[in-house]
């Protein structure tokens, strides 16, 4: 008869929806372990080894190929970069042309910028100078940063580096900001450091007239500047720090800034030299209020950095100190 012609038996092959007539009324179990592995017909969770081979072989090959187009697109990619120069600088990249500042110690703690300094604890103040230890680490010891030592050159406003070198930093211009003084932090007098964000290709456009300074300048600043005899030094974009409030001015007390208050202009413009190293300048707060915070702002002064826009605080930096 035609049906005992059409039925299939135990033993034939899985048909489109899976197992044929008869094992699709095994128990579930039964069917799984068949649809593992199919001794009648050698199958593997429905396919043949050799099925297996081939379709294995297919993607094998197919995602090889995907990985070395990618690769291929890559490395034309990788061309088309310079290592040393960013394709977008200036008013063209995201960084901009307004540097801003930066402090050291920073606190661990996500976010703040509060420097509380037990000075009667060495564990508690030892904490803070260990910090800047390590953060001074690469200036005491060249062979730290890649690309640093033999380009090292002893610069001067009269004397900029050459071609391929780097000017040398000596940590002894940090007067009393040094490691060996405990950078005075138990004296209650401690020195904090400060350096100028990087941007590559950015000039500074000097306040080297000492008739011509901005009204806001702090009248110390200004004065340091007037004193300058040598017109080479006033090639420096300076640094003032202040207390934020009117109260604030009158707890942070005096204030001495190592090596000089700025960052020389022979440092200019940072091009990504191998073994550069950003300027630094030690604010050493000699006698500050006790056991309260006092709100700090430090402003980097160049024609062409900008203090405010759009109501933000650009080319400064904020810090609270607070001394017990």
């Amino acid at each position: 008869m035609l049906i005992e012609d059409t039925k299939m038996n135990y033993g034939s092959k899985t048909t489109f929806i899976g197992f044929d007539t008869d094992k699709r009324k095994l128990p579930l179990s039964k069917r799984f372990v068949l649809y593992a592995y199919d001794k009648d017909t050698g199958e593997i969770f429905g396919r043949t080894p050799s099925s297996w081979a081939k379709i294995g072989l297919y993607y094998t090959a197919f995602y090889l190929s995907l990985v070395a187009m990618f690769g291929v697109v890559l490395w034309f990619f990788f061309q088309t970069l310079d290592p040393r120069t960013p394709t977008r600088q200036l008013e063209h990249s995201l960084i901009g042309t307004n540097p801003g500042l930066g402090f050291r110690p920073m606190s661990n703690e996500t976010h703040s910028t509060l420097i509380h300094i037990n000075s009667k604890s060495v564990q508690d103040y030892s904490i803070w100078t260990e910090r800047l230890v390590k953060f001074l680490d690469v200036y005491k010891k060249p062979g730290l940063t890649p690309g640093r030592g033999q380009n090292i050159a002893t610069c001067d406003y009269d004397k900029p580096p050459g071609k391929g070198k780097v000017c040398d930093i000596d940590v002894k211009a940090f007067n009393s900001c040094t490691e060996e003084n405990r950078f005075n932090f138990h004296r209650q007098g401690p020195c904090i450091f400060l350096k100028l964000n990087k941007i590559y290709g950015w000039n500074p456009i000097f306040y080297d007239d000492p008739n011509d300074l901005p009204h806001d300048m702090p009248k110390s600043l200004k004065d340091h500047i007037k004193e300058i005899t040598n017109p080479e030094k006033l090639r420096t974009v300076w640094v003032s720090c202040e207390g934020e409030t009117v109260s604030d001015k009158e707890l942070i007390g005096p204030m001495a800034y190592w090596p000089i208050p700025g960052f020389p202009g022979y440092f200019f413009p940072f091009e990504n030299s191998e073994g550069y190293l950003s300027p630094l300048v030690a604010i050493h707060f000699k006698s500050p209020a006790k056991s309260i915070v006092i709100n700090i702002l430090c402003k980097a002064w160049a024609k062409n950095i900008v203090h405010k826009k759009n109501g933000v605080n650009r080319g400064s930096v904020h810090f609270e100190l607070m001394m017990d």
